[in-house]
Order: structure tokens, then sequence, then C-alpha cells
């Protein structure tokens, strides 16, 4: 194990150590926003389009009872709708509210402002390595799209 202060650590605990700092961010902006983080994950997960209750679950990784707790908390807060699945009468799908894809939109633009500037150090040809390697990484392990390319919202 690397001491505190090493310039170089292995890919590990590079990992770790970076889901902790950009969850840290991620964290720190949903409050400024009056958000959990989680949230701020379902608020940017419904940006692109209403999601069924098992879908979601998927998607964010959650069992039906905290999905259902989240989804619940987030609607009295009036960010997000329940409405009825047009393929399927019995279930429901997860919308954003006008409200909601405000202020989604805000958290979105400014997590991503905040994020962007995590490797502030990095040339632009270290940077396109990063986002090429971690690319990578995430599409081995089918990661879901809990949050979007900035370029693509």
């Amino acid at each position: 194990m690397g001491k505190q202060g090493d310039e170089r650590i292995g890919v590990v605990a590079a990992l770790v150590r970076s889901a902790f700092l950009v969850n840290a961010v991620y964290a720190e902006s949903a409050r400024e926003h009056g958000l959990t983080a989680q949230q701020g994950q379902l608020l940017c997960v419904l940006m692109a389009r209403p999601y069924g209750m098992g879908e979601l679950g998927a998607t964010l990784g959650l069992a039906k009872s905290s999905l259902t707790g989240l989804v619940d908390r987030t609607e009295r807060n009036g960010l997000v709708r329940r409405e009825p699945d047009p393929e399927d009468l019995r279930a429901v799908r997860v919308a954003l509210t006008r409200r909601g894809a405000a202020l989604a939109e805000g958290f979105y633009a400014e997590t991503c402002r905040r994020v962007d500037a995590l490797p502030a150090r990095l040339d632009d040809a270290e940077r396109e390595t990063l986002a090429a390697l971690l690319g990578r990484v995430v599409m081995d392990n089918a990661v879901p799209e809990v949050f979007g390319e900035p370029d693509t919202r």
C-alpha cells in the first residue's frame, strides 16, 4: 500500500479514491440544490425520459422498497410524478414534473461543471486518454447511464 503523498498510486486505489472524489462532489452539489445524492441521481436518470419502476430500480441499483421510498419522497417534494404506463395499465412510470425538470437541469449543469474541473491539471491529450480508459472500464462492466454525457443533454 502506498504512503499518503506518494505521486503514484495503483489502479485499485486510484479507482476507489476517484469514486469517493466524484461522490463527494455529487453529494455537495445535490445538497446545494436541496436534494439528496440519490434524488439527484433519480432526477438525472429521468431527464432522458420517464422510466417504469422496475427499469428504474435496475438502473439505480435499488431494491423495490428503497426505490419506492425514494420516489415517494421526491414526489412529495413536487419533483416527480407517477403516471400510467401506456403499454401496461397495471404499471406506472415515473416522470419529472416541470419543477423537477428545471431543478434537474440546474443540478446537472452545476455537477458537470464541478466534475469537469476535477482533472483541471491534465492537458487535452491526457483528458482524452483518461476519458477513453474510464469509458472502456464503464462499458466493459455495463454500467447503466445514470449520468449522461453533457453534450447530449
